[in-house]
């Protein structure tokens, strides 16, 4: 079986990967990996086992493996199971998401999900976003795209996703100083930092709105993978 394209989206929180990810598969007919879900995944799994986080950093590759996070495909998705329960809102709660950016840039955590990434992708016809699916899990994709906006939007976007559309200048400014923190965070880890892939395609979607940016994508994609 000739194996599909794998397109590669990047960027810093915020930006609009997972959503517009998501939307791209299912335009294209391709899978979904949101790598972001497997890292929350471990996170709570983590959380739940009752090891403190303070004690992470010691914990080995082959410890993290025996939380058995799984990617599951199901149909045109991506479903993240742990210990063969499937997870969803779970991985969403204050908790995992206080300690998600501690988990990810430790190196055995890292080493403990990227073959997991890769097996989704074998076959190709998959769309996968994160901070380091063009970088390192899929250097070799054949698309990659780094998603960019600016501070503010970002911010305003992320809020509007956790319910809140119109923010005050107070929680507009306090959640663009915690965004700003994990770029920072995410960009000087040591191990697979942020960063832009080397032949990226580098699109700015602070100036658009969800279909536009979903819609330059797929264009993109179409152009760059003929059929």
């Amino acid at each position: 079986m000739t194996r599909g394209p794998v397109v590669t989206l990047d960027g810093p929180a915020g930006s609009g990967k997972s959503s517009t990810a998501r939307a791209v598969a299912e335009a294209l007919g391709f899978l979904h990996l949101d790598s972001g879900a497997l890292y929350r995944a471990l996170t709570y799994a983590l959380l739940e086992s009752g090891v403190a986080p303070d004690r992470w950093p010691e914990l080995s590759e082959e410890a993290l493996r025996a939380l058995d996070v799984r990617a599951i495909q199901s149909g045109g998705e991506v479903c993240v199971e742990v210990g063969g329960r499937a997870v969803d809102e779970e991985l969403r709660t204050p908790d995992v998401t206080e300690h998600v950016a501690r988990l990810a840039g430790l190196p055995a955590a890292r080493r403990a999900l990227i073959d997991l990434q890769r097996s989704v992708g074998e076959r190709g016809n998959l769309v996968a976003d994160g901070r380091d699916m063009g970088t390192v899990v899929f250097p070799d994709a054949e698309v990659k795209v780094f998603l960019v906006a600016d501070l503010e939007e970002r911010a305003r976007r992320r809020l509007r996703e956790t319910g809140t559309p119109e923010p005050s200048r107070e929680t507009l400014s306090d959640q663009m100083g915690k965004l700003g923190a994990r770029d920072r965070q995410d960009s000087e880890r040591a191990v697979a930092p942020l960063r832009e892939p080397e032949g990226a395609q580098r699109i700015d979607t602070t100036t658009l709105d969800f279909a536009e940016q979903v819609a330059v994508v797929v264009d993109l994609v179409r152009r760059l993978t003929p059929s």
